[in-house]
């Protein structure tokens, strides 16, 4: 089979080394060009010491790379690249998959609001497909835009979407208590962000509204039939750990709630699901446990008769970003979706 030809735009941030690391040993896909604007002419393994050995690609111009020859190209940028850039490469007959922000809000107002910019290509958001693959996967397998999910918006839905699907919470009253490593910042000189700053502490931060908010609740209003009174409480942590995401969610139970088995309905929604464990009744996910994996690890509690707790543990980096953009990869070209994710967490 010819392995599918392969472009990286934005490669030297974070999520950009782990689509590295997947796709390198990926045995369908080859790497045609991975682009930085600082970095051309910089081979990539002087860069990132842990590929020396695995390839001899140098970063490219992104005006310079053959960005047109590749069936699909991956976006590890800013937000607000892929959108200037998504017309040129679709009319080119490219596949994109962004792993910014630009095509996951459905409204261009609320994109607007929170990311500060206009939008370049409205007419494009129609036909992009959000990519979460246990969720949207037959919509995915067509799609020539897909919006990689964010890291904490995947924790959330993989959490809710079995009581949401079934109509068994109250979805007037959905709380998410999130908590990220700091490589979820990205690579870059930023004070809070420094080691003395993040380590040996744990602190809140986008109490007052963050961007993630609003796609969770788009996506959860989905979920939820359209539920226009649908509202989630989102809040973000900084932990001190350079990958990992631990969501703690919460949920009021209906009167169907109250009656069902929830670690039944957990397990049987997710029980065909390569990428989601469900834990044994009273368990509590480590982020260890998931470490490097494309994995999400689910453990479904009651704490009262009335409320539904819901702990979600996955890499940031890995399911949370690079790994689930491969995913798509792997859905959109027929292959299976586990090609080249199938590799055990880090642990210790």
């Amino acid at each position: 089979m010819t392995p599918v030809q392969v472009g990286i735009v934005g490669g030297t941030g974070y999520t950009g080394v782990e689509l590295l690391r997947l796709l390198l040993a990926h045995p369908a896909a080859e790497l045609l060009t991975i682009t930085s604007r600082k970095e051309a002419g910089l081979a990539v393994a002087d860069l990132y010491s842990s590929l020396r050995g695995h390839t001899a690609l140098r970063f490219s111009d992104p005006g310079q790379a053959p960005l047109q020859d590749c069936d699909v190209v991956f976006f590890a940028t800013p937000h607000g690249v892929a959108m200037q850039q998504a017309r040129a490469l679709l009319d080119a007959g490219v596949r994109i998959i962004d792993l910014a922000a630009d095509f996951r809000l459905r409204d261009t107002e609320v994109f607007e609001r929170w990311y500060g910019m206009p939008h370049a290509c409205p007419d494009l958001l129609a036909e992009a497909v959000y990519g979460l693959p246990e969720l949207h996967r037959e919509s995915i397998r067509d799609a020539r835009i897909v919006a990689n999910p964010g890291c904490y918006p995947t924790t959330v839905q993989v959490g809710l979407a079995p009581l949401l699907r079934h109509g068994l919470a109250d979805t007037t009253h959905l709380i998410a208590s999130c908590a990220s490593g700091v490589s979820g910042a990205g690579r870059k000189a930023e004070m809070g962000y420094l080691y003395a700053e993040a380590s040996d502490n744990f602190k809140a931060y986008g109490v007052r509204g963050h961007r993630h908010g609003p796609e969770i609740e788009q996506e959860l209003r989905r979920l939820a039939g359209g539920d226009p009174r649908l509202a989630c409480v989102f809040t973000p942590h900084l932990a001190p750990m350079i990958r990992g995401m631990h969501s703690t969610l919460f949920a009021l139970l209906n009167d169907a709630g109250r009656a069902a088995d929830l670690q039944a309905l957990y397990e049987g929604f997710y029980a065909a699901e390569a990428f989601v464990d469900v834990l044994p009744a009273g368990s509590a996910p480590e982020t260890r446990s998931v470490r490097g994996a494309n994995l999400l690890r689910v453990a479904v509690h009651r704490p009262q008769p009335d409320t539904a707790m819901v702990l979600v543990v996955q890499d940031n980096l890995t399911k949370g970003a690079a790994g689930q953009a491969v995913q798509n990869m792997n859905l959109m070209f027929g292959l299976p979706e586990t090609t080249g994710l199938q590799g055990i967490a880090l642990l210790p």
